[in-house]
């Protein structure tokens, strides 16, 4: 049996007594089950593998513990994967990595009653604890630069496809602008690994890479390698507030269905007539070959809600540089509206974000179901229910909760509207086709079927 014992790094090095005994209480609660499964997923770093089984199945002797002293408190790994370790030492960034998932699972879930049910249910209080919970983890610090870019896209998309996330990632990176992504694979890590190029070009010695991910995705999208700073949120919907109240600005790369729910929920917001002076530059692009998949998208977007909702991005293709200075622009409008507004340039407060948007959705075969999708609705409305669509299909694909309930009891029945659902029949068919719902070489078998109501 091979143990290794962690010291404490970073902020958590400087914990009370009181701190480390409520640490000690979590030892044998649910979370504490939630804590190894993401110590485990973070140990793989670097792995490229969507599937959580596959993933943990050779590790069924991994344990995680904590062991109390004076100063603080160690994580004890027992068994963990040699891929963590070079020759014999543990790799200093999963180091990191692991105290950052002691902090947010055990610290903040404590704090916050994660699996209670107790946490913020109102939506000041909700942005209050994203808040909190970014500046425990020292996000915020460096933040108000006015140079953090969200890049959301598929962890499964083609080689080319890559090549062109890390280009736009270099010239973002030689404008010394900083990379936050969710952690995984594919388009989460091009853009980092371009920015580190184009930062040391540039001798940028502030160059960040913020991975922000959730319990229940991590397992599947493990932290890339070139992730030096990760958050994990409790769940999605906190995780995608905590992408726009960190961001200045958003690219979008090509994607999946996940990528897709991204889009939806930030439209949804941008929408908001609160927002409608509030500048939020915001990029869709990818390389020669992607209009197909663009021209899609911008497709379902115009018929489900509308020219306003298009309004909201620009489309730019094969020019990382075009990408990098629209963005550089976008973010002399965004510095000018937040000295007017006095907001901080760190966490974008003014921003509003509706309830209906911060509440948890927990996917099930009865709420899946139940999903009002007509067009007889609210435009807003219609954008948080699509999401809602999207979240639980990436949840059977991905997530262990979610695969579960496919294997036990079959996919998730989607019934609404008969155009709006042959819409989204049609999309999500042509991410099938292209690949865009698992990584190259695993076979796709969807988790969810598409009929029209009465």
């Amino acid at each position: 049996m091979k143990k290794v014992q962690l010291n404490p790094v970073g902020w958590m090095s400087q914990l009370s007594q009181v701190e480390v005994a409520k640490l000690e209480d979590t030892a044998n609660s649910a979370l504490y089950d939630m804590f190894r499964n993401c110590c485990l997923a973070v140990l793989n770093s670097g792995v490229d593998e969507d599937n959580y089984e596959i993933l943990f199945a050779p590790y069924d002797n991994f344990d995680v513990k904590l062991v109390r002293r004076e100063r603080g408190v160690k994580i004890e790994l027992i068994n963990p994967p040699e891929v963590a370790f070079v020759d014999g030492k543990l790799v200093r960034g999963v180091h990191e990595h692991l105290f950052a998932v002691l902090r947010d699972l055990l610290y903040m879930g404590n704090k916050y009653a994660f699996l209670h049910k107790a946490a913020p249910i109102d939506g000041v209080n909700i942005s209050d604890m994203v808040f909190d919970m970014l500046r425990h983890a020292q996000a915020l610090e460096g933040n108000d630069n006015l140079n953090t870019i969200v890049c959301w896209g598929g962890h499964s998309i083609k080689m080319h496809e890559y090549k062109y996330t890390k280009e736009v990632g270099y010239q973002m990176g030689l404008r010394k602008l900083n990379i936050c992504t969710g952690c995984g694979p594919g388009a989460m890590k091009g853009p980092m690994k371009g920015a580190a190029i184009g930062h040391a070009k540039q001798r940028y010695k502030q160059g960040r890479y913020i991975g922000i991910s959730e319990p229940s995705i991590i397992a599947a999208e493990p932290p890339n390698a070139i992730v030096n700073e990760l958050v994990i949120m409790p769940d999605i919907e906190k995780r995608l507030e905590a992408f726009v109240r960190i961001a200045h600005g958003i690219i979008i790369f090509p994607g999946g269905v996940g990528t897709a729910e991204e889009l939806l929920y930030l439209l949804g917001i941008l929408m908001n007539e609160r927002n409608a002076q509030q500048p939020f530059p915001v990029i869709l692009t990818g390389p020669a070959g992607s209009e197909a998949y663009f021209s899609a998208i911008d497709d379902f977007v115009a018929a489900t809600l509308g020219k306003k909702a298009q309004s909201k991005y620009q489309i730019i293709i094969d020019n990382p540089t075009e990408v990098a200075q629209s963005m550089r622009q976008g973010l002399e409008r965004v510095e000018k509206y937040r000295r007017a507004m006095g907001d901080a340039f760190s966490y974008n407060w003014s921003l509003k974000i509706d309830e209906a948007f911060q509440h948890p959705f927990v996917p099930t075969h009865e709420s899946m179901g139940a999903l009002a999708l007509h067009r007889d609705q609210p435009v807003a409305d219609l954008a948080v229910v699509l999401r809602k669509a999207f979240s639980g299909i990436v949840a059977g694909n991905v997530k262990a909760e979610g695969i579960r309930q496919i294997k036990q009891q079959g996919p998730f029945k989607l019934t609404g509207e008969a155009e709006l659902m042959g819409r989204i029949d049609s999309m999500l068919q042509s991410f099938v086709a292209q690949q865009r719902m698992k990584l190259p070489g695993s076979e796709y078998e969807p988790c969810y079927t598409i009929s029209q109501g009465d």
